[in-house]
């Protein structure tokens, strides 16, 4: 009787432990900031775009211009349990150009500066909406035109 104690005791123990650690925080990092050292090879004024190109790599977004500023986005999320994942913290370096594509200025902003910029992407939405396939079929059924199959 004692060693079914001792073994369901230890099973609870066991599943209390897992549960517990199924609990804790996971991190994710998306995004890259180029570093410090990186950033002080550049100065406002003298370097150009292709410069910028050259010592800390082209970003994955830029201005809406064909000739748009540039911006690096580094994001971290925490996702804890069954709750919304939330931002935890977020910086954007941006450096922008003049006229002549030489640097203008180079700021960095964080969570600390202001709200949460949400990013997102723009997606075209599809013109396919609530129907499946077979819907979509027979929906085309009646659009046939007999002179489009014998031309």
């Amino acid at each position: 009787m004692i060693g079914i104690r001792q073994r369901l005791r230890g099973t609870m123990l066991a599943l209390g432990v897992l549960a517990l650690s199924a609990c804790s925080a996971t991190y994710q990092n998306h995004g890259y900031i180029p570093p410090e050292e990186d950033l002080q090879q550049l100065v406002v004024g003298v370097d150009t775009r292709a410069t910028v190109d050259d010592v800390i790599g082209p970003p994955s977004t830029s201005g809406v211009l064909e000739q748009g500023d540039y911006y690096y986005v580094r994001s971290r999320i925490r996702e804890y349990g069954m709750y919304r994942p939330e931002v935890v913290e977020r910086q954007v370096l941006a450096i922008s150009f003049d006229s002549t594509d030489t640097i203008a200025n180079i700021e960095r902003f964080g969570l600390e500066d202001g709200v949460v910029v949400p990013l997102s992407r723009r997606v075209t939405e599809s013109s396919v909406v609530d129907n499946n396939f077979l819907r979509q079929l027979l929906s085309n059924i009646g659009n046939i035109d007999p002179g489009d199959i014998f031309n």
